[in-house]
């Protein structure tokens, strides 16, 4: 694997690791019960873009290195001076919460978009958007399904559309720009995006009861 996607994949592990981790410690699961978040968290995502595009064993079982470093940040963060520590010193859960999000969604949404390419989608618009779009959210929800938590991406400032914008643009400029530049512009809109979003309260329309 390439060295440069490998290192970004594993920042938007630990990233998302960490608030898996954190969601398991805030509904009270026991020490499995939060590794197993992290992992599903930070793993998801990528298992569900390979069951769509035919690439199994999916890259999790291939190369272990995704789930483990997972592990070992989950075991980090399950410490209660680890964990408590990160709450006392920003402004708590939610502000973890936003920031590993921001960094793990904006990572694994241009990872979406370049195993399309790699794949050899590039062509098919729609479908490298929405492989991107799957790759940063899938393991999201599948976190907050188990923690039986109404999915973050329905009800959190921006998610999805700024997943989606991320690797909108990590597509557009590929054919000019080419892999690396592009993942690094899309995360970096995606993030940027999550921290605006979070500051000025923007939220898509809800309807009226």
């Amino acid at each position: 694997m390439e060295t440069f996607l490998l290192v970004l994949e594993l920042i938007g592990t630990v990233s998302f690791a960490a608030s898996g981790a954190l969601k398991g410690i805030k509904k009270g699961m026991d020490l499995l019960g939060v590794c197993v978040l992290g992992v599903v968290t930070a793993c998801g995502g990528g298992v569900l873009r390979d069951c769509i595009i035919g690439a199994v064993p999916p890259v999790m079982f291939r190369e272990p290195v995704y789930a483990l470093t997972a592990i070992g940040v989950s075991l980090v963060v399950f410490f209660p001076a680890v964990h408590r520590l990160m709450e006392r010193h920003t402004h708590g859960y939610e502000a973890f919460m936003l920031i590993f999000d921001s960094v793990g969604l904006g990572v694994f949404a241009t990872a979406g978009v370049s195993a399309a390419m790699a794949a050899g989608y590039g062509n098919n618009f729609f479908f490298v958007l929405f492989l991107g779009t799957i790759t940063g959210v899938g393991g999201g929800v599948l976190r907050d399904v188990l923690s039986n938590s109404l999915p973050y991406i329905f009800t959190k400032h921006f998610y999805a559309c700024a997943a989606m914008i991320g690797a909108a643009l990590c597509a557009l400029l590929w054919p000019y720009l080419g892999q690396r530049a592009s993942m690094i512009a899309g995360a970096a809109v995606v993030f940027l995006l999550r921290l605006l979003a979070a500051k000025y309260r923007w939220k898509l329309p809800r309807a009226k009861k």
